[in-house]
């Protein structure tokens, strides 16, 4: 301590820097503001890391977006090449990145599968995923037919068991753990780790595509700054379908603008 939580948000702008020329006070906005300092009524942050929110978004929606949607587009993109046509293995589908990530692909032209539990499987399937493994009562690894990339946000034994289903020249990406190379090495395949990084004008365009409505969020609750505690909680479970969402409404933003929020 001092720490504050929590690495997305949208707000208002109430102050800018004299070498900003992006955004001015008033200005709504939404962005991955860094590791830390989200949970908070008020926040210093670089302004290459943020977008405009779209006017049809809610704050709470725009906050739920940043990190996991960002996070959802490298991994694909960025690390994984993905590419029309080729199949993709998404690990927690339901979860705030697993949620975005369903999506891209399939927009990207991939043939998804998506492992989740039965009582999300209507809810990834309505996302775009083609098949969804009950991964409670199949072994995903069982599966005889191969992955072009395996998007993995689980790690541990699921990423392990990851590589026997990727073809030869696949990719294993992983959020959580550096995959073993040793592995990868023996299928062919090539495993990569990442943390995700700010874009303010990659998260600009996601924001319009949200606004479009080629992209949807959901969002699994909506908590007070009080309940924080029970929101990180809830989260850690790894069971959320979606996005946690904190609505830090304060006096002092009611006569301006729409509160803050952290996703």
């Amino acid at each position: 301590m001092p720490f504050t939580p929590g690495v997305d948000a949208a707000g208002t702008v109430i102050a800018v820097g004299r070498n900003v020329t992006t955004l001015r006070p008033g200005d709504e906005v939404m962005g991955f503001i860094g590791i830390v300092g989200a949970f908070a009524t008020r926040a210093v942050v670089n302004a290459n890391r943020l977008a405009r929110k779209p006017a049809s978004l809610s704050f709470l929606e725009a906050a739920a977006i940043p990190a996991a949607s960002l996070t959802a587009w490298q991994a694909l993109h960025e690390h994984g090449g993905l590419r029309a046509g080729q199949r993709v293995l998404i690990h927690a589908a339901a979860g705030g990145v697993g949620s975005a990530a369903v999506q891209l692909a399939k927009l990207a032209g991939a043939d998804v599968t998506a492992t989740a539990s039965a009582g999300n499987r209507s809810y990834v399937q309505d996302l775009g995923a083609m098949d969804v493994i009950d991964y409670t009562q199949e072994d995903f690894a069982a599966r005889t037919s191969k992955f072009d990339l395996v998007l993995d946000l689980v790690g541990g034994d699921t990423q392990a068991r990851s590589w026997s289903v990727l073809q030869r020249g696949g990719v294993l990406v992983s959020t959580v753990s550096k995959p073993d190379s040793a592995r990868g090495k023996d299928v062919g395949a090539t495993g990569k780790n990442f943390a995700a990084h700010a874009d303010g004008s990659l998260l600009a365009r996601l924001a319009a595509r949200y606004a479009s409505g080629e992209l949807r969020t959901h969002i699994d609750s909506v908590l007070p700054f009080s309940n924080a505690s029970h929101a990180l909680t809830q989260s850690m479970t790894g069971h959320v379908r979606g996005k946690v969402v904190l609505d830090m409404h304060q006096a002092e933003f009611r006569s301006r603008s729409g509160p803050p929020a952290r996703g």
